[in-house]
């Protein structure tokens, strides 16, 4: 982890316009090709959400600031963030949270998405751990391709963690989509770092069996 100096004034000036707003954070929603990216978790007989974490996951950890964090008046760059997702539980009809400490390697991170996700079924949480902040909030919204999304998350003071969402894949011309939305605070992360994250993501997506460990 390091420490994030401005030192374009022009950055820092826009870095303290955004921090001191009430609503810092900004959400893109768009719809991205999968076709590929499916077709390689199927034909591997890997499971598609924790297909979906690990490919998003890729996707943020290659771009600097989506591991920028706020803290007080200074912003550090983690190494590493760490997909922090929702599950299903077999104790009630909410969800629990999952945190799998990330691996670029996906047999490695599959392994443990599996051993985590079966744990919180039968023991689900909803608190993260205190004083950390290297995480991507994550979820899946199976029941609606949906075109907007709005997060509840605490604003006095707000988090810098961003938030990322899927939706219900449909068919279209030939293709397989899947809604996508991705939120962050807009003092560290811009539009064109969030058009960079869609862009990277749909590359990716449109070749994966290069980064996908096959059995």
């Amino acid at each position: 982890m390091k420490t994030i100096e401005f030192s374009n004034p022009h950055r820092k000036k826009h870095f303290d316009f955004f921090r001191e707003m009430n609503h810092p954070h900004f959400n893109v929603t768009a719809n991205v090709d999968i076709s590929k990216l499916l077709s390689i978790l199927k034909d591997n007989k890997l499971p598609v959400n924790i297909g979906m974490v690990y490919f998003l996951s890729y996707t943020a950890n290659k771009i600097p600031e989506f591991r920028w964090r706020i803290r007080g008046d200074e912003v550090v760059e983690h190494t590493l963030v760490h997909p922090s997702f929702t599950v299903s539980t077999d104790v009630a009809d909410v969800f629990s949270f999952c945190t799998v400490d990330f691996s670029l390697d996906s047999k490695t991170f599959f392994a443990k998405a599996k051993a985590v996700m079966e744990k919180m079924k039968t023991n689900p949480s909803l608190e993260d751990e205190e004083g950390r902040d290297d995480f991507l909030f994550m979820s899946t919204f199976p029941w609606v391709s949906f075109t907007s999304l709005q997060h509840a998350m605490h604003y006095h003071p707000s988090d810098s963690v961003p938030r990322i969402v899927w939706g219900k894949f449909f068919e279209q011309d030939g293709k397989t989509l899947m809604p996508l939305s991705v939120q962050a605070h807009h003092a560290i992360v811009d539009g064109r770092h969030i058009g960079q994250f869609f862009q990277d993501f749909e590359t990716m997506a449109s070749d994966p069996s290069s980064i996908i460990v096959k059995k």
